[in-house]
């Protein structure tokens, strides 16, 4: 009988543990690079490390091919919401924006889910909303996002343009507050909080000491935050995922950004969950938290939406990495780093881009081959007549995908 009870009781308890509601968090604070935060005394930051991980990340795609992205804000924001690259995402700075709706954000990932999860976004840039998330555009399935706390950037009576454009913090600390406040209140599914003032700080001033106070106060309005996802967990059946990051590096002098230099590439990323082997394996980068967040929450979406993602889950199983394309005579050559021996690769290609454009893809599937083989070869009487070819490789922990040019 008291084996039994026990029996029982350990079944109740991971019942209840299997039942928690799952909920996410990302937090940009923009424009620090990743030698500042590991210089400079951040206990919020560093605290939600040490409930899960940190490590360097980067950002601006790949040097030198197809999905170079400039390090500039806007980019690097959409870089983390729809998990690609510039060449897919169409967003090319900070202003004039007209993104390819036709990439999902995370937000309307969340929204297409068949439960109802609802979002909340936080955030100094109107913009943010109203034109990267597309919210209420007929492109983006009329995306509406439940709780709003922007518009602040336009609001000059309440906020009037202070020096050193510290009205933009004064609009970060309050922007912190309803962030914390609404997290303890209303516990959204799906949150962003956008802390912009430590851009501005490092534009104005560069290295130094005003630049290091204002990234530590960034960090203390992230504290604020993070006290209100703790005490959610501890009062009420919740587990919260937090991500915190960066959008892009800094120059050498600290007072611009926008180019490829490693500094300039160089992020960062803090979580409080447990990590998988990529993580920590030197090529992480931030169009891999969407697809985190994503699996955390259970998200699903489809295949074409999926596959168009850039970034790779750091959280949970995965098989595969850095995948590559090499060209040979009238043949490409695909390869890959195996994580998992054990999986299996089943190789795609498509000849032509009509998912940009909104159309269906036309995906053949080539073959499937061991994942530690990390190659295979497409021959030339098996590629249709094209300049363009796009490829990706499924496992049953991950998919890459990768572009070539003739």
């Amino acid at each position: 009988m008291k084996f039994k009870l026990l029996a029982w009781t350990l079944l109740l308890i991971g019942a209840s543990a299997a039942a928690q509601t799952r909920k996410a968090v990302f937090i940009i604070i923009d424009g620090v690079p990743a030698d500042m935060i590991e210089r400079l005394q951040t206990p919020a930051i560093d605290d939600i490390a040490a409930h899960g991980s940190y490590a360097r990340a980067y950002t601006g795609g790949e040097v030198g091919g197809y999905s170079q992205t400039p390090t500039i804000s806007a980019i690097g924001y959409t870089n983390l919401l729809t998990a690609t690259w510039m060449n897919k995402h169409n967003v090319g700075g900070n202003s004039n924006l007209k993104p390819n709706y036709n990439y999902w954000t995370i937000f309307r990932i969340a929204k297409e889910q068949s439960d109802n999860y609802t979002t909340a976004i936080y955030s100094s840039w109107t913009d943010n909303r109203t034109v990267l998330l597309g919210e209420g555009k007929p492109e983006t399935g009329n995306l509406k996002i439940d709780y709003v706390c922007d518009g602040y950037d336009l609001d000059t009576v309440r906020f009037p343009k202070r020096e050193q454009e510290l009205h933009i913090f004064d609009i970060d600390e309050h922007v912190a507050r309803e962030a914390a406040r609404g997290i303890r209140e209303d516990a959204p599914d799906l949150s962003w909080v956008y802390l912009w003032y430590t851009d501005d700080a490092g534009h104005i001033e560069g290295n130094g000491a005003f630049f290091d106070e204002y990234t530590i106060k960034a960090d203390r309005q992230i504290g604020e935050i993070w006290e209100a996802v703790r005490f959610r967990e501890a009062n009420f059946d919740e587990e919260w995922m937090v991500v915190v990051t960066t959008d892009h590096g800094r120059t050498e002098n600290g007072h611009g950004h926008g180019g490829q230099s490693e500094r300039e590439r160089t992020t960062w990323i803090a979580t409080n969950r447990p990590v998988n082997g990529h993580f920590h394996d030197g090529q992480l980068a931030i169009t891999d938290i969407t697809p985190s967040i994503c699996r955390f929450m259970g998200f699903d979406m489809p295949r074409d939406v999926r596959w168009e993602q850039d970034g790779m889950p750091f959280v949970g199983p995965v098989d595969i990495a850095e995948m590559k394309s090499s060209p040979y005579d009238d043949d490409i050559v695909l390869s890959w780093r195996c994580l998992n021996p054990q999986a299996e690769v089943t190789v795609y290609m498509a000849a032509d881009n009509r998912f940009k454009t909104g159309e269906k893809e036309e995906w053949v599937e080539l073959a499937t081959v061991p994942a530690s083989d990390e190659t295979y070869r497409v021959k030339g009487e098996r590629l249709p007549e094209s300049k363009f070819y796009k490829f990706v490789l499924q496992t049953p922990g991950n998919h890459l995908n990768r572009w070539v040019v003739r």
